[in-house]
């Protein structure tokens, strides 16, 4: 949205200065979705921490697991996986 409004912008500036060149409307700061340390430092949008507590019952007759291999998955895939991965910004599921 802010390319379309900037791009609209630099319209009305061309009809005012007919001899103006416009190189380009990016900063190339726009990293929203890319890893960057800006990112990393910043963060994005919003932060949420949650916690829920799921009965070892549940977790065994919903999720077919238990706690321990969800703590074994996690370890493998948030943490070594992204390590091995090269994540920049953590180790998360989101990293």
């Amino acid at each position: 949205m802010i390319t379309k409004g900037v791009n609209e912008a630099m319209g009305v500036l061309l009809e005012a200065f007919p001899d103006m060149l416009v190189l380009g409307l990016s900063g190339n700061v726009c990293t929203d979705k890319k890893s960057a340390a800006i990112n990393w430092i910043n963060g994005r949008g919003k932060s949420v921490v949650a916690e829920a507590r799921i009965k070892g019952d549940v977790l065994a007759r919903v999720l077919k697991t238990d706690a321990a291999r969800m703590v074994e998955l996690n370890i493998a895939k948030n943490l070594v996986g992204s390590a091995m991965a090269g994540s920049i910004g953590g180790f998360n599921a989101h990293a």
